[in-house]
């Protein structure tokens, strides 16, 4: 996986000094690579898709509990989820290098509901378009993204990356100093349950491994230029993968 998105900047550099013998071509070797991509992502999303060895204990539970209190925190103090997803991945040593990319989901299309359209403040027939991509640190899958947005408020050459490449949406747009408004953001899995701290039998903990689900947090938001007006509106769900790194132990 993380041989075959190496190769790709020197097979882009040549696809560049070849588009103008072959637009056509380029354009079908693009398509080509990214379906290459998006299987081997597909073939190893799951090589990593729980955490190794947690015990189920109630200090692990609680451990893993301030893990996601902490992302959640660094995601809604910051307006870029991406370069956030980027500083995670370093500082849990989940790839080397810790760099984000982004991998479209082909061929999908989700209209906008009129309550999107109306917290992008745009009529019912102007254009907004569907977007999903999954977002990963080497071979691990941090999040899963939806996200509409408003073509007539972004420059041309930022709808050309994101109609012709795999970038993340937050990368492509950064030039115009976007600023996030979170709309929800709630946790998909809650590590103690509900009257843990009445719970004798959950404060002791158990033998098992802990088991998490494939979803642990979701956050809704809302994009706008620095006059305050909305472009895009995006669904992030960040995946179990957030927290697949070892637990430090004496």
């Amino acid at each position: 996986m993380v041989k075959l998105w190496n190769l790709i900047p020197d097979t882009r550099r040549r696809e560049k000094s070849a588009a103008s013998r072959d637009p056509a071509g380029t354009r079908r070797l693009r398509r080509s690579w990214g379906v290459l991509l998006w299987a081997a992502v597909c073939a190893g999303a799951g090589a990593r898709a729980q955490t190794p060895n947690w015990p189920a204990s109630f200090v692990v539970r609680v451990e893993a509990l301030a893990l996601l209190q902490t992302l959640n925190a660094d995601l809604l103090s910051h307006d870029s989820a991406t370069l956030t997803l980027e500083h995670w991945c370093g500082v849990h040593r989940l790839a080397s290098p810790p760099r984000i990319f982004a991998v479209r989901v082909p061929d999908m299309d989700k209209p906008p509901s009129l309550e999107q359209r109306r917290q992008l403040g745009v009529a019912p027939t102007d254009p907004v378009r569907y977007r999903r991509v999954r977002l990963l640190c080497g071979a691990v899958v941090l999040s899963e993204a939806d996200n509409w947005y408003v073509p007539a408020r972004l420059t041309p050459e930022m709808n050309k990356l994101l109609d012709t490449t795999d970038m993340p949406f937050g990368k492509v747009v950064q030039a115009v100093h976007f600023q996030r408004h979170t709309l929800s953001a709630r946790l998909l899995w809650q590590p103690l349950p509900e009257g843990w701290e009445m719970n004798a039998t959950v404060a002791n903990g158990g033998a098992a491994d802990l088991t998490l689900p494939p979803s642990l947090l979701e956050h809704r938001a809302v994009l706008s230029l620095p006059d305050g007006t909305p472009f895009s509106e995006v669904v992030e769900t960040y995946t179990n993968n957030v927290l697949a790194f070892a637990l430090p132990r004496p």
